[in-house]
Order: structure tokens, then sequence, then C-alpha cells
């Protein structure tokens, strides 16, 4: 009985030591994943559906764990980031939130408004850099009847987003009524060619001020050659009337020494 209870402790030892052994490196290897995963962050997803322009509210997001090197700066780490915003597209439940997802609520379109989305193509192109809340002019060019035609197809039209890589512009979304947006997206389609200019914004009447200048020119023109005549009238004048007198005056002088 002796010999067989020490063997059991024996055993038993051995199976204890085998066992903090392997929870050693299992926890050692667990840690190490972590390294290389650079810890956990929490960021914020759907949890429930949230629908587009609807103010997200606490109740409709939570967090997860997510390991830091698939962290990227557009996940949502900060309840701030969604506080008053809205999504501008539905979102469903389990749906990670990012920030450009994100408006915030007075940036919305009207709800009668529709927003479409210009890219930079071989058909459309952007002369100048554009920012949010900036005001763009649309040229159309196209064909009638085999003849080409360029005309404004849409003036003053707000930017709601603009879309950019490495710094260059990639495409617009343009805010239009839901009347225009049919007219819009068939140019897009069909047109030859479509010019997006950005549109001066803050300057009222800009024709009105190169016809004031012009004025003043012409009416300094008009004047100078009107005074300089009426002065070279005056002064010829007197110059007539000169030898004339002159005349007069000569031979009312010679005439005494001529009778004596």
């Amino acid at each position: 009985m002796l010999e067989s209870k020490r063997r059991a402790i024996i055993f038993i030892s051995i199976s204890l030591i085998l066992a903090l052994v392997a929870g050693y490196m299992l926890l050692k290897k667990v840690q190490e994943l972590n390294e290389d995963l650079g810890g956990m962050t929490k960021i914020y997803v759907a949890s429930d559906n949230i629908a587009s322009r609807a103010i997200i509210t606490p109740k409709q997001v939570e967090t997860i764990d997510l390991p830091n090197k698939f962290v990227t700066p557009s996940h949502v780490t900060d309840p701030a980031d969604i506080t008053n915003r809205v999504s501008v597209v539905p979102l469903s439940k389990g749906d990670m939130i990012t920030k450009n997802l994100l408006k915030p609520i007075s940036e919305v379109a009207n709800e009668n408004n529709r927003l479409i989305s210009f890219f930079a193509n071989e058909k459309i192109s952007f002369d100048q850099d554009l920012e949010a809340l900036d005001r763009v002019d649309i040229i159309v060019s196209q064909q009638f009847e085999g003849k080409p035609k360029t005309e404004i197809f849409m003036t003053d039209v707000p930017v709601s987003m603009v879309a950019k890589s490495e710094g260059n512009l990639r495409g617009v979304a343009l805010e239009v009524s839901k009347e225009q947006a049919p007219k819009l997206i068939h140019m897009q389609h069909y047109a030859d060619s479509i010019r997006v200019l950005k549109a001066n914004v803050g300057k009222t009447n800009p024709i009105e001020k190169p016809e004031k200048a012009e004025e003043k020119p012409a009416e300094k023109i008009e004047e100078k050659p009107v005074e300089k005549k009426a002065e070279e009238k005056q002064d010829s004048k007197p110059a007539e009337e000169n030898p004339a007198e002159k005349q007069g005056e000569k031979p009312a002088e010679q005439k005494p020494p001529g009778q004596g």
C-alpha cells in the first residue's frame, strides 16, 4: 500500500507540473498573439437597424473589441463622434460605424432633395478643387442632329460631399431637387462631355462692375474732342480778325503822308 500510494503521489505531482507548464506555455502564446495584434480597442457598431438621415440614438449602437492591428482612423472609438450625427446610408445590425458615413445634422440635405454622385472620368471633369458646401455650375456638351452644342445645364448647385484620394479630387455628391435629379442623371449617362465649374460665392451682379468701368473711358474720349474743337474755333476767330484789322490800320496811317 505504501508503494502504491507513493506512485500515485508521484504521478499526481508530475501531472500537476505538466499542467502548470502547459498553462504557462498557453498563456505565453496568447500574450505573443496579443502583442502581434497590438492589444484590443472598443469600436462602435450598430446594435439595431439605423435608417439614413435619422438621428443616431445611444440605444442603436454598441461596442465590440477589435484588435489594434485592424483599427483604422475611420473607425468610431469616441462616443462624441456619433453625438448629434446621422448616417448618410442605412445601416444594419452589426455593421461597423465609420466616420465617413456620419454627417452633422445641420449638413444633411433637405428631405425633398436628392444626392447625385459625380465621379471624374473620361466624360466628367472638374476644373477646380472643391470642398463641401461649395457651389458649382454644370456645363454640358452634346450633339443635336449632328450639330455640336455646349450650354449651361445647371447653375449654383450645392456640393454636399467630396471624395478625395491622396489629396486629389475624385468626385462629389451634388444636391438637387427631386424633379431635377432625373435630368441630371440623364445628362450624366448620355451627354458627350460634362464640365463642373466652381461658382463664385458671395459676389452679386458681377457683370455690372465691368460695364461701369467701360462707360467712364467712353465719356472721357467723347468729351475731349468736343472741347478741343470748341477751343480751336475760339482760337481761330481772333486769328482771322487780326489781319483784317491790321490791313485797315495801315492805309489809314499812310494817307496823311501821301496827301501832303
